[in-house]
C-alpha cells in the first residue's frame, strides 16, 4: 500500500515516517506542505492519505474537500490536535474516513491504516502482470519465472513495481528516486543506478534480454 503522509511538524513527521517504513510493509511519501501534498495526490496513485489538519498554504481539510469533489475514492485519515466534536464532524463531513487526535501512539496509527485499507479497499481479485516469462502479482507482490520465485528486497520490489506500473513510460532518475526513496531521503541519487543493477541481476537471464531498458541521460523503462 502506498501512503501520502502530509505533516509539517518535522520531529513528528520524521519519526512517523521512519516507523512506518521500518515496521510496516507500506510505502510512504512524506511532505510538509499542503500545496505539494495536493499536487502529489492529484498526479500520483496513492492508496491512502494521512493529512494533518493545519498545513502550510493549503490545510488538510481543504485538500480533503477538493480531492473528494474531484472524485478521489481512497481512504483519508485526518490528524489534528483539535479534539472537539464539532471539529471531528467537520472533518468527516469534508470527506475524511477517520480521525486521529494528536498526540497519538504509533501502534494506533498503524492499526487504523490497516483497518481503513481492509474495510474499504481490499482487492477483489489478484492483479497479475505478465512480462514475457516473468509473472508479477501486484496483490501479494510476488515475482516468479515459471515455478521459480524471485526474491526481491523491499526497495527492489518498490523499484520494480514503479517501473511495471508505468510500462512504456521512461521515468527519470529523479522521479524514481523521489517515488522509491522519498524527497527527504538521506541517501544519494546514485542509489537508483545501484538498485537497477542489482534488480537486473535477479530478473535477467544470462545472455538474454534485459527487461529494464536504460535511456541514456534520462532514466529507465520497462517496455510494453
Amino acid at each position: 500500500m502506498k501512503i501520502l503522509f502530509a505533516e509539517d511538524d518535522q520531529k513528528l513527521g520524521k519519526m512517523t515516517t521512519h516507523l512506518l517504513k521500518t515496521q510496516t510493509p507500506f510505502q510512504i511519501e512524506w511532505t510538509t506542505n499542503g500545496k505539494q501534498a495536493l499536487e502529489l495526490a492529484i498526479h500520483y496513485d496513492f492508496d491512502l492519505l494521512i493529512l494533518d489538519w493545519m498545513l502550510p498554504e493549503i490545510s488538510g481539510l481543504e485538500i480533503c474537500k477538493k480531492l473528494r469533489r474531484d472524485g478521489f475514492k481512497g481512504p483519508i485519515l485526518m490528524l489534528t490536535a483539535r479534539d472537539s466534536i464539532n471539529h471531528r464532524v467537520e472533518g468527516l463531513e469534508a470527506g475524511a474516513d477517520d480521525y486521529l487526535i494528536k498526540p497519538f501512539d504509533f501502534s494506533e496509527l498503524a492499526a487504523r491504516i490497516k483497518v481503513l485499507n481492509r474495510r474499504n479497499f481490499a482487492p477483489l481479485q489478484d492483479e497479475v502482470i505478465t512480462i514475457e516469462d516473468l509473472t508479477y502479482n501486484r496483490t501479494n507482490f510476488s515475482l516468479s519465472r515459471g515455478n521459480e520465485q524471485i526474491i526481491l528486497t523491499q526497495r527492489e520490489l518498490q523499484l520494480f513495481d514503479l517501473l511495471v506500473k508505468n510500462r512504456g513510460i521512461v521515468l527519470t532518475r529523479e522521479v524514481i528516486f523521489e517515488r522509491v526513496w522519498g524527497i527527504e531521503s538521506e541517501v544519494t541519487s546514485n542509489a537508483v543506478e545501484a538498485y537497477v543493477k542489482n534488480l537486473r541481476k535477479k530478473i535477467d537471464l544470462p545472455n538474454d534480454r534485459t527487461y529494464i531498458k536504460s535511456v541514456r541521460g534520462v532514466g529507465y523503462t520497462i517496455e510494453k
